[in-house]
C-alpha cells in the first residue's frame, strides 16, 4: 500500500491518508479482507503522529471501508455496492457543479450542455 503525504497540499494529513486508502479500496488495489498496516507502523513509516493515523482509520471504519478485529488489526471491508454507488454519485455531482460553473462562464445554456452530453453519448 502506497501513501504519499503532500505537506504543500493544504489538506489535513489524516484526510490525505483517508482519501488515498479509500481510493485504493474503490479501485481494487486493496481487496476485501486485505490487512492494513498497523496504526503505529503506518505512523512510523509516514513519520507522523499515531493520533493522525488513528483518525484516518476511524473515518474509514465509520464509513464502512475497513473493519477492526481487536488484537489482530484493521482489514478492508467487503465492498458495499450501495456505498460505492454513493461515492460515485458524489463524484458525478462535483463534476456537474464544475460543468455548470464552466458553462456559465462561456454563456452556455442548459440545453447546450444537454446537447453536448447527448452527442458525446452517441460515440
Amino acid at each position: 500500500m502506497n501513501i504519499f503525504i503532500d505537506n504543500k497540499s493544504g489538506a489535513p494529513i489524516y484526510d490525505q491518508i483517508y482519501s488515498q486508502i479509500k481510493a485504493q479500496i474503490i479501485n481494487g488495489a486493496l481487496n476485501e479482507d486485505d490487512p492494513l498496516p498497523s496504526i503505529r507502523s503506518l505512523a512510523k513509516d509516514l513519520r507522523i503522529s499515531v493520533i493522525t493515523t488513528k483518525r484516518a482509520y476511524d473515518e474509514l471504519e465509520k464509513e464502512g471501508f475497513i473493519y477492526t478485529i481487536a488484537g489482530k488489526g484493521c482489514f478492508v471491508a467487503p465492498k458495499n455496492v450501495e456505498l460505492l454507488r454513493e461515492e460515485n454519485l458524489k463524484k458525478i455531482e462535483a463534476y456537474m457543479q464544475e460543468i455548470t460553473r464552466l458553462a456559465a462562464s462561456c454563456g452556455l445554456s442548459r440545453e447546450d450542455i444537454i446537447e453536448m452530453f447527448t452527442i458525446m453519448g452517441e460515440d
